[in-house]
């Protein structure tokens, strides 16, 4: 096969799997599936060497090993399988962008002020006080899995409710407080939390849940550190950590625009 017999496919071909591949790395990095699959790597090449060299017993019981293989990567990249299938379903959700609601709900910015300010002002406060918080803003997917594992509100936003979800005895401050069409949709929900080992130590269990919740998904998170007061926010499976109300501000308005 000649250069000039390559076809257009071909390339496609090339670049969809080289895409594939990009993807499965920054979904695995930082975690433990890394180096499990540098361990498989190296099994397939530790096999090739033995099948080269023709030593027999050996490369029969391998065989073996490799024939159940695929059942073998499933079951040990269970998480990251599920997760990979949540991103696409949640970041390229086609009903989410064709739906009735999406089509006759305008983002103009007087309706993102309706709900961000409040929002914003409610971080602040949180951050004054050292109230720990995390909120998570729905984008395409709703997360109704999310939404499930809490308490539904369904209520207006606006930042007297907010303080009151997260002030220290009530029962719900524990869990997330998610927000979805501009509304408080559920509180005290449960999130995945991050395997990202290279999330900084001193960091707890709700900067890895808002880390873990935008890394399956396509929501934004915000987190008020109970110890420190600092507020951090979360998008696409990265974080910005100890930023001011402003530039929260500016992030959530872009985030909703963006959607």
């Amino acid at each position: 096969m000649t250069f000039l017999d390559i076809r257009l496919i071909d390339i496609i071909d090339i670049v969809l799997v080289a895409y594939l591949m990009y993807r499965l790395y920054k979904l695995i990095k930082g975690t433990v599936a890394l180096n499990i699959f540098i361990g498989i790597f190296a099994f397939i090449i530790f096999w090739l060497m033995i099948k080269a060299l023709n030593m027999q017993l050996s490369s029969t019981i391998l065989d073996n090993f490799v024939n159940v293989g695929v059942i073998a990567i499933i079951i040990v990249f269970q998480q990251e399988i599920r997760r990979f299938l949540l991103l696409l379903g949640s970041r390229y959700n086609l009903m989410g962008r064709f739906s009735l609601d999406s089509f006759f709900m305008s983002k103009t910015p007087g309706m993102m002020s309706f709900y961000i300010k409040p929002l914003v002002r409610a971080c602040e406060d949180f951050s004054k006080s050292k109230t720990g918080a995390l909120i998570v803003i729905t984008r395409r997917s709703e997360l109704l899995d999310y939404v499930q594992t809490g308490e539904l509100i369904n209520a207006v936003i606006s930042k007297q409710l907010l303080k009151s979800v997260f002030f220290k005895n009530s029962p719900l401050h524990d869990g997330a407080l998610i927000i979805s069409q501009s509304k408080i949709k559920a509180a005290g929900c449960i999130l995945p939390v991050s395997q990202n080992m290279e999330l900084p130590k001193q960091l707890g269990l709700r900067h890895r849940a808002a880390l873990g919740i935008t890394e399956a998904t396509d929501a934004m998170a915000i987190v008020v550190s109970e110890e420190t007061g600092r507020i951090s926010f979360f998008n696409a499976g990265k974080g910005l950590y100890n930023i001011k109300s402003e530039e929260l501000e500016k992030r959530l308005e872009e985030g909703v625009v963006n959607n």
